[in-house]
């Protein structure tokens, strides 16, 4: 069960913060970004001066010095004013491309990259997933040879969230044969001779949030751009999951939470055969089960959080929630699209944003399958 944990003042302020912002900042614009399949750079220097770019990073890394609650308040607070899941999923990459280098305590990287993120002046991105290796994160082909000072990379990244935007770019590479220990994370400058985006990859959602594909080709990357220490970056990555799947989690059950506040206020509004749709109770039967769907998620979402926040392995969990609140999601837009009838399968509607955002829910991050899989294996099953 929740707790005041959620309602202190200072999240109070933060909520508020957050809906004002996107009002003001996101909503008349996110039609513009959607068709031009990207977020402009301003966006990010706004944040940043709004103070909603760190909220859960620590302030010596030039954050806000808040944690995981803070960032949920966020993303949700975001959601319910009526962002998007891959606005969200733009904005914030450097919620996935910066905790290893800070976790590192490396001051130079962190000087360097961190605090001019959190400053909204870089951009940065995270780069696992590979042709042959997404959710197999052991099968990362990408490899880097030590070559004096420096790290020669040669290989490709694909649907890498941010990437042709960014000015750097947090790389998972090969340093050994040993599946799990022979991976380390390196950070590539975008500007590295041999590092190029090949191309954006369109998508059927998320089409504010850029995505590339990668190449790495005799990249020289010093070695003192190396997060931790060599052969630990499967262990770092790993540690970092159940905030990412926590994120996730937290914008299937926000869409889902949007999209049944448009459906109720389109079936109070919409008349057939004489009456509003929401006096059928085929209808209001139909908004209950959305209802449930979407207070489940979030209450149990909420729980793991909060355990999360207080330093509890919660792997297993984690991965619980994401599919939880993915299952709700996908079937909440999916009623939602259904209420509102021809309109709701028309481009520029709200609720058919949020049914082809709410599509990668269930694969980014691990898909659904990999996930009750890990599950599973965790509960000794």
């Amino acid at each position: 069960m929740t707790t005041d944990v959620w309602s202190t003042p200072e999240r109070v302020a933060l909520r508020a913060l957050a809906r004002d912002f996107t009002t003001r900042e996101v909503v008349p614009y996110l039609d513009e970004w959607e068709a031009a399949g990207e977020l402009p750079r301003s966006l990010h220097a706004k944040a940043a001066a709004a103070g909603l770019l760190g909220v859960a990073f620590p302030e010596s890394a030039g954050g806000q010095g808040g944690n995981v609650i803070d960032s949920t308040i966020l993303s949700e607070e975001m959601l319910y004013a009526g962002a998007s899941s891959g606005l969200l999923a733009s904005l914030f990459t450097h919620g996935i491309a910066l905790p290893h280098i800070v976790g590192s305590g490396n001051a130079d990287l962190i000087d360097r990259y961190a605090k001019p993120t959190l400053a909204g002046e870089l951009i940065g991105a995270l780069a696992v997933t590979e042709p042959d290796a997404g959710s197999d994160v052991a099968g990362v082909r990408t490899r880097a040879v030590r070559d004096g000072d420096t790290y020669v990379v040669n290989g490709a990244k694909t649907f890498i969230t941010s990437s042709t935007r960014a000015d750097f770019v947090t790389t998972l590479v090969r340093t050994s044969d040993d599946p799990h220990h022979g991976l380390s994370l390196l950070v590539v400058d975008t500007s590295t001779p041999g590092f190029s985006v090949v191309r954006r990859l369109d998508k059927m959602g998320w089409l504010c949030s850029d995505t590339g594909e990668l190449a790495y080709v005799e990249v020289r990357v010093p070695a003192a751009q190396l997060v931790g220490a060599e052969g630990t970056a499967f262990a770092q990555v790993a540690h970092n999951f159940a905030s990412e799947r926590l994120g996730l989690a937290t914008h299937g059950y926000g869409i889902a939470s949007r999209a049944l506040d448009l459906t109720i206020e389109w079936v109070r509004q919409r008349s057939a055969f004489g009456k509003p749709l929401i006096g059928k109770q085929v209808v209001r039967h139909k908004l209950v089960e959305m209802k449930r769907a979407v207070e489940v998620s979030r209450v149990y979402a909420h729980h793991v959080v909060e355990r999360h926040a207080a330093g509890e392995q919660v792997f297993a969990e984690a991965a619980l929630a994401k599919n939880q609140c993915v299952a709700a999601c996908e079937f909440v837009v999916n009623e939602a699209v259904q209420l509102h009838g021809g309109a709701g399968y028309m481009r520029g509607t709200e609720v058919e944003r949020h049914y082809r955002d709410a599509r990668i829910l269930g694969i980014g991050g691990g898909a659904t399958e990999v996930m009750n899989d890990l599950i599973a294996k965790a509960l000794g099953w």
